[in-house]
């Protein structure tokens, strides 16, 4: 995962969050400081919540925008909010992992598989929920690439 797309500052650790819309609208906020995207996106995003949870399994959340939110997005970049205490994302699932994306050029699709691929392994769910740093986070992800 290159710098570019997500660099230490999309990361934010240990955050209190107390419902599903502001995991993501925390999410969406992270890529717009970043310049990924405009602020339309969040609305997008919840948008695509709506239709279809965004929920993974194994604790895991990938908040994105609906189709027609590729208007939003300025270039790829993923956020990542590490959640210990959990938000429900509704039908008893808790999320402790929130992966925000914008992809840029269908290249969601691409940052939709590296983070699937990450995050079948289930020990790096742990190593993301344990991780202090934001760099301890990134190491994870650089030994995927």
């Amino acid at each position: 995962m290159n710098q570019e797309i997500l660099p230490k500052e999309n990361i934010l650790l240990n955050v209190t969050i107390e419902s599903k819309e502001e995991a993501i609208r925390k999410a969406g906020e992270v890529l717009v400081k970043g310049g990924y995207v405009d602020a339309g996106y969040i609305e997008k995003m919840l948008e695509r919540e709506e239709l279809t949870s965004t929920y993974m399994g194994n604790g895991i959340a990938i908040p994105h925008g609906t189709e027609d939110a590729k208007k939003n997005v300025r270039k790829s970049g993923i956020s990542i909010l590490q959640v210990p205490n959990g938000v429900d994302f509704g039908n008893g699932n808790v999320v402790k992992v929130v992966f925000g994306i914008a992809g840029k050029d269908n290249e969601h699709l691409d940052l939709l598989s590296k983070i699937a691929i990450t995050c079948s392994d289930e020990s790096n769910i742990q190593r993301i929920l344990d991780a202090s740093t934001e760099e301890d986070l990134l190491a994870i992800f650089k030994e995927e690439d």
